[in-house]
């Protein structure tokens, strides 16, 4: 089934988070403006598009991807030769991993709402809008 702006309704949108050692925020956002080209190359061979990840100041990161398999893509870079070294000079970055590669180890955050989802499923249903409803209330 396509979404309402053309996109297999079977991708995986996938957000999670870390703690990023607030000591060290400037750094890790340095080396994230210029990403090892070899490590951009195995993220797209993952799978992963629309990646995108958001830092606070008290250093919360969220990250963000789209992919059409989290297994397939997880797997993929677990695997991947050129993600090892990157992993591991970004390991010390992260608050309480214990020992987990940041790719691996970071939690996932469920999805509770999707606007593209409930558009279509509205356009589908053929149900009056809220104003529509508030509009026959307030005739009665």
């Amino acid at each position: 089934m396509m979404s309402r702006h053309g996109t297999p309704r079977d991708i995986q949108r996938v957000c999670f988070q870390l703690q990023v050692d607030p000591g060290r925020l400037d750094e890790y956002a340095e080396r994230h403006a210029a990403v090892w080209p070899d490590m951009l190359r195995a993220i797209e061979a993952s799978g992963r598009r629309n990646y995108s990840l958001f830092l606070r100041a008290d250093g919360l990161l969220i990250g963000y991807y789209e992919t059409d398999d989290d297994t397939a893509s997880q797997a993929a870079l677990e695997q991947d030769p050129r993600t090892a070294a990157w992993e591991a000079e970004m390991a010390g970055f992260f608050v309480a991993l214990e020992g987990a590669r940041p790719d691996q180890g970071a939690p996932r955050l469920a999805e509770v709402f999707h606007l593209e989802d409930q558009l279509t499923a509205l356009d589908h249903a053929g149900s009056p809008s809220t104003n529509d409803l508030r509009t026959e209330s307030s005739d009665s």
